[in-house]
């Protein structure tokens, strides 16, 4: 093997390293200890036939195999490999050194005489000042110094065009002779989402939106008046968009329908929209509290995840905010409780619904939404499926109401009334007695006979149907208060200044409806 020049250029002289690499033969010695990763052999080799790179390949045990490189010379016995021979070698059967193949730690243990090995030449005749350079020669190839990649994090860079019908294909093409990167303000972080609209490119950082012109450029006049023309330029100006927002590190959040685009941004506890009229933050529609807890409590970003996606169905924007980031639970059930879905109505201006089901994934194609679990992909609102049903799992539905009338008075809540389909359920509270009352799983039909229908009432305290409308009197499980006379469930109502009422259906019902709730009540007094 020929030996190897370092060469190195200080002012007008070269410095010259020569005989880091030596020739070596495949060579055949006595293996006689290890010591962590330092191997001593018997008899000790001249340094002709042992250096660092060359390959270690030894037999030893039971079917035990090592194969390794030298990665510096101890002396003629003794060398250090790479990596650790695990188990230990014990038992021998085979030891070879091999050829020089690998040249990562070249010349690492180069052991000759360091300040002799270097040899000094001037670059100029006579070494006189402005004297005729010595001919450097032909340069095989130039040594970048800085081998680690250059990470932009807040940088764009864009290809060669690609043009269909010419078969001009240039998307592989990033040419450093020409001005092909655009970099937004590091001051807001890195680049999480680029979205193309119309002329323009919209840049989500972590910290801010903005938007790009593209192939067109905006010159101002000396009034500062705009005007908007072409040029040869991909990425034209940037400007940002009002307001402190980003979309943080949470580029699956990101939705779009028509002109409206949705996203979280998780370090301001908001989830947004930006259309026509800018950022707007539609969080704060009644839901300001929820969202500063639950975005909050996402930990860092390698934990929680929030997904977000357009359900095209119903015209609304759906978002999952997933604890634990990926789940490994067996059923969709294992995860209630480390997740919160729920979506928002553009036509109500508002969230409407939370629902039970944790997605990978979420979007829509056509007329249809769809969500991803574990590799499956799911149609949502298939009329063969229960509504109720997620990742071919049934989870019960519930709809809650505060009743709060007269917030001043005391009140007793003497029945609960509703309008809609049969098989709804119902469990109130107040804030004065906790205790949760059912009010029965099955309607019970009108019955002339007066006797029939207090007996079931009392025993099942269950929804009677009357006029197409259904309604369950309260019975009173309370202690007795101080000066009563009569209580617990001989009198009808539940105290209170304010209820809780929640009605469910069972898990796997089909399509229930419930068009109205009402209560009443009468002023009390404790």
């Amino acid at each position: 093997m020929a030996a190897t020049i370092e060469l190195k250029y200080y002012n007008s002289f070269w410095l010259k390293k020569i005989k880091t690499i030596t020739d070596v033969v495949n060579s055949s010695p006595t293996f006689s200890s290890q010591s962590g990763t330092t191997i001593t052999i018997n008899p000790s080799l001249p340094a002709t036939e042992m250096n660092v790179g060359q390959k270690v390949v030894i037999e030893y045990g039971t079917n035990d195999r090592y194969v390794g490189h030298i990665v510096e010379r101890v002396n003629g016995a003794d060398f250090v490999v790479d990596p650790e021979p695990t188990p230990a070698i014990t038992n021998v059967t085979s030891f070879e050194l091999g050829p020089i193949d690998d040249f990562t730690n070249i010349p690492k243990a180069y052991t000759g005489n360091v300040a002799n090995d270097w040899y000094i030449e001037e670059s100029r005749i006579r070494g006189g000042y402005n004297n005729t350079t010595v001919d450097f020669g032909v340069k095989a190839y130039a040594v970048d110094e800085v081998k680690q990649g250059e990470t932009r994090v807040n940088a764009m860079i864009y290809s060669g065009v690609y043009n269909s019908r010419t078969g001009v294909n240039e998307t592989n093409q990033f040419s450093v002779a020409k001005d092909i990167t655009k970099a937004v303000d590091p001051a807001y972080n890195s680049i999480q989402k680029l979205y193309a609209e119309d002329g323009n490119l919209i840049i989500f950082q972590e910290d801010k939106v903005s938007r790009a012109l593209i192939d067109k450029d905006a010159i101002y006049s000396a009034e500062g008046g705009g005007t908007v023309t072409t040029a040869n330029l991909v990425i034209g100006q940037i400007v940002p968009y009002a307001g402190e927002f980003g979309i943080s590190t949470e580029p699956e959040s990101f939705a779009v329908y028509g002109y409206r685009k949705y996203f979280a941004d998780r370090k301001r506890n908001a989830i947004l929209r930006l259309s026509r009229d800018g950022i707007e933050e539609i969080s704060r529609y009644g839901m300001t509290d929820f969202f500063r807890d639950e975005l909050a409590s996402l930990g860092s970003s390698t934990v929680g995840k929030i997904i977000g996606g357009y359900d095209i169905h119903t015209k609304k924007y759906d978002i999952s905010i997933l604890q634990n980031g990926q789940f490994s639970g067996s059923t969709p059930a294992d995860e209630v409780g480390t997740y919160k879905t729920l979506s928002f109505d553009e036509s109500t201006k508002g969230w409407t619904s939370f629902y039970t089901y944790a997605p990978d994934f979420i979007a829509s194609l056509g007329n249809s939404f769809y969500s991803f679990k574990n590799g499956k992909v799911y149609r949502h609102y298939d009329s063969s499926v229960n509504r109720g049903q997620f990742y071919d799992e049934p989870f019960p539905s519930s709809v809650t109401f505060i009743f709060n009338p007269n917030v001043s008075m005391s009140k007793t809540f003497k029945t609960v009334n509703y309008e809609g389909s049969t098989a709804w359920e119902a469990q109130i509270t107040t804030d004065s007695d906790t205790t949760e009352r059912l009010l029965g799983i099955r309607p019970y039909e009108f019955s002339t006979s007066l006797t029939e229908m207090q007996n079931n009432f009392i025993a099942s305290n269950i929804f009677i149907k009357k006029e197409n409308k259904y309604f369950a009197n309260i019975l009173n499980a309370q202690p007795a208060k101080a000066g009563e006379v009569v209580f617990g469930d001989q009198i009808s109502g539940l105290k209170g200044f304010v209820a809780e009422v929640t009605f469910s259906t069972a898990a796997g019902t089909q399509d229930k409806e419930l068009f109205a709730v009402s209560t009443e009540y009468v002023e009390s007094s404790y």
